[in-house]
């Protein structure tokens, strides 16, 4: 009958509509994602020396928040001792760790999108190398650490990463405009020369060089509150940007030719997505050093739990990468404590094989 067609079936389960469960997939993903992250933070404060129970971080956390609204007092929480190891010692490395771990796997992810290449990274276009040379110059010959609140590693090393982004755009376009291959060139160029000079400010004071290479090897160890102040303005912008150009670059995937059509201007949007992704790179590069496969690896990971499109892979990233970092500082604090490990050490023994893996699966499908 007409009027029964469309009623279920007795022991028939409704088929759900493909639309809806492609909507619901993503949703879930970056969902699950954002669960992750906070598992991972509050671990990573939690584990160390001190252990620090998770009920109450959370509720010294609540604690604090109402504090500060004047809305009143959550007991329960930790003792001052506890909240002093939290407050100044844990939170802001944990902090400083999705910070980072986020900006580099945005803007992984952004970089691979705009050059249309899966294995280009952050550091693709001289930040990594103008990060180098601005800390090497401050530890080598800077009477002073600390200018103001902020230490002036950070502030060097930030100034000689957007130096080297700005030299490489700068060259890009004065030989061919804001096509990708003269980019890439023109990065590789920029990055050479300045490891060269890098190379030879280190050998000009080989005292330094301890602390040069334990900064190139990433560090969160120092962390303060001053370094999240210091970073967080510019991240917040540079990936807010990022994650408004999802849509555009997945329309640059397809090809120049049909985002003109749609009119969209490549060169433009492929412009703002390299700024930003810089400005975010640099910004991390300034508070943790150089923190390897991040970037790289983060980004094919989240293709492969949400889709290739990058609307939402930019996003996904941004989740994974800082829960990642989390656990990999997290790795590097206890695995040979009181000791601590480079967190760029950990992150290549894990992401090197993890990339090795996804090429030798990707060779196996093709």
């Amino acid at each position: 009958m007409a009027g029964t067609r469309g009623a279920a079936r007795p022991g028939h389960t409704p088929t759900v509509p493909s639309s809806t469960r492609s909507r619901r997939r993503p949703a879930l993903v970056l969902g699950g994602a954002f669960l992750a992250l906070v598992a991972a933070a509050l671990s990573a404060v939690g584990i160390g020396a001190f252990p620090l129970p998770p009920a109450a971080v959370v509720l010294t956390l609540l604690d604090r928040a109402l504090d500060g609204l004047g809305l009143g007092h959550v007991p329960g929480g930790l003792d001052p001792t506890g909240a002093a190891v939290l407050l100044q010692l844990r939170l802001p490395r944990v902090l400083l760790a999705v910070l980072v771990g986020a900006a580099l796997s945005v803007s992984g992810a952004a970089f691979q999108g705009v050059f249309r290449n899966p294995l280009v990274d952050p550091y693709l276009l001289g930040a990594a190398a103008g990060a180098g040379l601005g800390a090497t110059l401050v530890i080598a010959y800077s009477p002073a650490q600390q200018l103001g609140p902020f230490g002036i590693i950070p502030l060097a090393a930030f100034a000689g990463a957007l130096l080297g982004v700005g030299c490489a755009l700068a060259l890009g376009t004065a030989a061919g405009g804001s096509q990708s291959a003269t980019l890439l060139l023109a990065g590789v160029a920029v990055a050479s020369f300045l490891a060269a000079a890098q190379t030879l400010v280190q050998q000009r004071n080989t005292e330094d060089l301890r602390e040069v290479y334990g900064w190139l090897l990433g560090q969160l160890g120092r962390s303060q509150w001053s370094d999240v102040g210091l970073v967080l303005p510019y991240l917040s912008a540079a990936v807010l940007v990022l994650l408004l150009c999802g849509r555009a670059l997945d329309v640059l995937a397809v090809g120049d030719d049909e985002a003109l059509s749609l009119g969209i201007n490549p060169g433009r949007v492929r412009l703002l997505v390299i700024v930003a992704a810089s400005l975010a790179t640099a910004s991390a590069v300034a508070v943790s050093g150089l923190i390897g496969f991040v970037g790289l690896v983060v980004p094919h990971v989240a293709r492969r739990l949400i889709g290739s499109s990058y609307h939402l892979v930019l996003p996904a990233s941004l989740l994974v990468g800082g829960a990642f970092l989390v656990l990999a500082d997290l790795l590097a604090r206890v695995v040979l404590a009181p000791a601590e490990l480079p967190i760029g050490v950990v992150t290549a023994f894990i992401g090197a094989p993890f990339f090795a893996g996804l090429l030798w699966v990707g060779a196996r499908r093709r």
